[in-house]
């Protein structure tokens, strides 16, 4: 495959991930914070590959899917991580609710219902002992190598 061609296969790969996680919100599955914000590279390395199909094969254009690629697998492990407890996460989304100290039970309630739903900490889905951010990591690297030999060849 010539470096288009792969730029193409990895930016499919990126919407396959990304209509993924949209299946798995319709089918009941709320994504967290974390979640969400592991779908932006991933829209970016669409466009990218979009920029690619339009203006032709770019070494550059190539390097940055790379770069999307690599963004969306270190989020992912970062997520996976504190799925783990290997790490905390972000304490809105992690069950700590930070600065409890001299608040009124008034704003204690108002912190509490403004917090999200969805917790960044608890895995929702998992497959074969891996979770939707493990797999996530997982494709995401798959890409960003596809990515890089497409610089490569570009």
């Amino acid at each position: 495959m010539n470096g288009k061609q792969l730029s193409l296969l990895a930016g499919s790969g990126s919407a396959a991930l990304l209509l993924a996680a949209l299946g798995f919100q319709a089918a009941g599955y709320a994504p967290c914070e974390l979640c969400i914000l592991q779908r932006w590279p991933h829209v970016a390395a669409i466009v990218i590959a979009l920029l690619i199909l339009w203006l032709g094969n770019s070494r550059l254009l190539a390097i940055m899917g790379a770069i999307a690629a690599g963004a969306a697998m270190g989020l992912a492990i970062y997520h996976s991580g504190v799925e783990l407890r290997w790490w905390p996460g972000p304490a809105h989304c992690s069950g700590g609710v930070g600065g409890l100290t001299g608040m009124s039970a008034q704003d204690l309630l108002t912190k509490l219902q403004s917090a999200p739903v969805v917790r960044c900490d608890e895995v929702a889905w998992r497959f074969l002992g891996l979770s939707m951010a493990a797999w996530n990591a997982i494709w995401s690297a798959l890409l960003a190598g596809i990515w890089v030999t497409a610089a490569r060849r570009g």
